[in-house]
């Protein structure tokens, strides 16, 4: 009967399987042949043929090429329509909004950035969203209604009790109690929201540094310092989604911060975020300090003192790592994770230098020894997130030729 779910173990639902399988096949390798696609599925031939020929007349699969190279007769190559379907996924900063639009195969095909100049900006932030999203699908030569999936990613998190952004007080006009009520009558596609940070580490486990890996924490230190936790494959939010809000966690070396919510700051963030990287590397001797945000000096500082050989930026890449592993101590404590991704501009740009020693020092500090690495996904990695988000779930709608 159409439009029913088939039971488990009928034929519907096993080719609706089969389908899947070769299409996540055909994301992952690329172009396949007939052939191919049977031996890696295990299904004989002539069912390859047929699972092929639905696909391709469902509009999922296309005929592109053929095999060259190889002894024998040349073969049809089939590849997952990259127009079968669209996502989309923004990058929420103070400063700026970054929307970006993939097609199914994951390819980013319009991307558009938005400045958005802090609260000196009168548009609301429902404009400011659909201004972006529009853009970034105007630039991939689409309609909003072709999108079939937006992720929105912010700093801080989006109470499930109360519908409220907290742990993000810098980011303004998007604290309005019926902000997500607004966001839904104003937008034509089912939208989600997530923390920053967590998206990262989601680009993370999909493309980068952390795949294949269950259990892990990465640190974000960029305009703000923070974590995201993956326990047994699965992200960890937390009560009201504050889970990771290390930049509040009390640490030694700096004044306990009161009311940290008021002051969007904590020990942690005083000892070891972007802000504190600029002061350390004057208190030290370092001289010509760079210009820009935080964020940029930061990166860029840590970036020369992994490179050059005085003693004043070994010092401060020294004193920097000291910093990091003070509050990760308390984490890795806690959390015993597998794996400690390191990520954001201020924490790669250290490199293999940088997470030498803050590895050295964690494990003077914590009693398990979880092994640290360099994030892979420099480029964007909260809107790469973001989009392998919003494509997760298009591709399990697109793909369910069980319908």
């Amino acid at each position: 009967m159409a439009g029913t779910a088939g039971t488990p173990g009928t034929p519907r639902v096993l080719r609706a399987m089969n389908d899947r399988a070769a299409l996540d096949l055909l994301l992952e390798h690329g172009p396949l042949s007939r052939t191919r696609i049977g031996k890696l599925t295990g299904l004989s031939k002539p069912t390859a043929s047929q699972l092929l020929a639905r696909l391709e007349a469902a509009g999922l699969v296309l005929a592109t090429g053929t095999t060259e190279g190889r002894p024998g007769p040349s073969a049809q190559l089939y590849e997952v329509n990259p127009a079968s379907g669209h996502a989309a996924g923004l990058d929420v900063t103070p400063q700026r909004i970054l929307a970006a639009v993939a097609d199914i195969t994951g390819r980013t095909v319009g991307r558009f950035e938005l400045p958005t100049p802090g609260r000196r900006t009168g548009t609301p932030v429902v404009q400011q969203v659909t201004d972006a999203l529009d853009g970034a699908v105007k630039a991939a030569g689409l309609a909003r209604d072709d999108v079939h999936r937006l992720v929105i990613g912010t700093p801080g998190a989006f109470d499930p009790t109360t519908g409220r952004l907290r742990y993000a007080s810098h980011l303004p006009g998007w604290h309005s109690p019926t902000l997500l009520d607004e966001l839904a009558a104003a937008l034509p596609m089912p939208f989600e929201y997530e923390n920053d940070v967590n998206l990262a580490a989601l680009a993370e486990q999909r493309l980068g540094a952390a795949r294949g890996h269950t259990d892990f924490v990465l640190l974000w230190n960029q305009e703000g310092l923070g974590a995201a936790l993956v326990l047994g494959g699965r992200l960890h939010r937390g009560w009201t989604g504050g889970a990771g809000e290390v930049g509040f966690l009390p640490v030694p070396g700096t004044p306990l911060v009161r009311k940290v919510t008021k002051a969007n700051s904590g020990g942690y963030q005083e000892l070891a975020g972007s802000q504190a990287v600029p002061r350390l590397a004057r208190d030290l001797g370092v001289e010509d300090i760079p210009q820009g945000s935080y964020a940029e000096v930061a990166a860029r500082l840590v970036a020369r003192a992994a490179q050059a050989g005085d003693e004043p930026h070994r010092e401060l890449l020294r004193a920097y790592a000291t910093r990091l592993a003070t509050g990760l101590a308390s984490l890795v404590s806690v959390l015993d994770p597998e794996l400690v991704v390191l990520s954001g501009a201020a924490l790669t740009s250290g490199g293999e230098p940088l997470r030498a020693l803050v590895q050295a020092e964690l494990e003077e500090l914590a009693a398990s020894r979880p092994r640290l690495v360099v994030g892979d996904v420099r480029e964007h990695p909260v809107l790469r997130g973001a989009l392998e988000s919003a494509l997760a779930t298009t591709r399990d709608e697109v793909f369910d030729t069980s319908r």
